[in-house]
């Protein structure tokens, strides 16, 4: 859990300071007051990227760097120092008085932002479907984080030979071929496990957060024969060179495949509600609370930004619930939707524009 922050030269702060409870923390106030760029800054502290675009927007435009230093429970100093080199950015951590340019997932703070975009994620392109996954593994499995990348790195290479043309693609793309699929393979495995995972759950989270009886399952979704998911993606990328030279991309790996939720049998997406869709995305976070909690062993901190605004009654307090075992973070530009939810005294922080 976190004490306090402070911020120096961070997007719209010159130079702040903020105490936290380790309870709820709701940061009030009016638009363009600053409350998104102070939950930002947490989960940057914590050990993750901005939401919100790229790294070297976090450093003011006034200035060449920015710092966010703060504290634990556990009275660990955790600081992070941006500096800004012409296009590029230096980022450094210093934790407990050890300086590193990377930090493993064991050093970071586990964290669950939730945000109004994330409302969409089972209704948009499967893309961030994929990420939804991915970004989750890589805050529990030591290791998938840098599989991801090699992946992405492996397909850019690929794709790259794809458009320099058959005959010459042909010659020599079995090499990549045999490492996107070991990669892909990986990336498949460590998916299914998670989508195991929260079938364990997702129907009982889901009828707890909207008082009924409805069976809830999570069905990933791939063209790839998954009982030798490895070999299988290897004749697809061979048997489909020229068709992949044609369109300048791979067609087939996880960076393809996709998930489904399925509502009493029937896909969510075509036969659910507006309002059960919305459910199903808050059992989608509930559920990450959860599996980072057993797998890391520590309550992950939860952000919220400005997601009560998005829900109705009964849905804010459904989630309220879940939220009182965490310390938590919630912007607001009216902090009495969210007050009367809680029977405990919340600590807010109000911000002026």
């Amino acid at each position: 859990m976190l004490t306090d922050i402070r911020l120096q030269n961070y997007r719209s702060y010159k130079d702040a300071s903020f105490e936290f409870s380790q309870a709820v923390n709701i940061i009030v106030g009016p638009n363009a007051s600053g409350k998104t760029n102070l939950l930002e800054s947490i989960l940057i502290n914590c050990g993750e990227s901005s939401y919100r675009g790229k790294d070297i927007e976090l450093i003011s435009h006034a200035s060449d760097w920015a710092k966010i230093d703060c504290h634990t429970n556990e009275d660990i100093d955790r600081t992070i120092k941006l500096v800004r080199n012409l296009d590029n950015l230096e980022k450094t951590y210093v934790i407990g008085g050890q300086e590193l340019k990377r930090i493993s997932m064991q050093k970071t703070i586990p964290a669950v932002l939730f945000e109004p975009n994330h409302l969409n994620i089972l209704t948009e392109s499967p893309d961030s479907r994929r990420n939804f996954l991915d970004d989750l593994l890589e805050k529990i499995v030591p290791g998938f984080k840098e599989t991801r990348k090699q992946y992405r790195r492996v397909l850019y290479q690929r794709n790259t030979l794809l458009k320099t043309g058959y005959s010459n693609a042909n010659k020599n793309i079995f090499v990549w071929n045999l490492r996107l699929s070991d990669l892909g393979e990986n990336i498949y495995s460590h998916r299914i496990k998670l989508i195991e995972l929260i079938n364990k759950s997702a129907t009982e989270i889901y009828n707890s957060l909207a008082n009924k009886k409805y069976d809830i399952e999570f069905n990933y979704v791939t063209k790839i024969n998954n009982k030798n998911y490895s070999s299988s993606l290897i004749k697809k990328l061979e048997d489909n060179i020229k068709t992949d030279c044609e369109r300048g991309f791979t067609s087939y790996g996880p960076h393809r495949d996709d998930f489904t939720v399925l509502i009493n049998g029937h896909i969510a997406e075509e036969s659910a509600s507006r309002g059960e869709m919305r459910t199903l995305m808050l059992v989608c976070k509930v559920i990450e609370m959860r599996i980072i909690e057993n797998s890391r062993g520590v309550k992950p901190i939860i952000l919220l930004d400005d997601v009560f605004s998005e829900l109705d009654g009964s849905r804010r307090k459904a989630l309220t619930g879940f939220l009182r075992e965490y310390q938590s973070f919630i912007t607001t530009t009216d902090a009495d939707i969210i007050l009367h939810h809680f029977t405990d005294k919340a600590n807010i922080i109000a911000l002026s524009s």
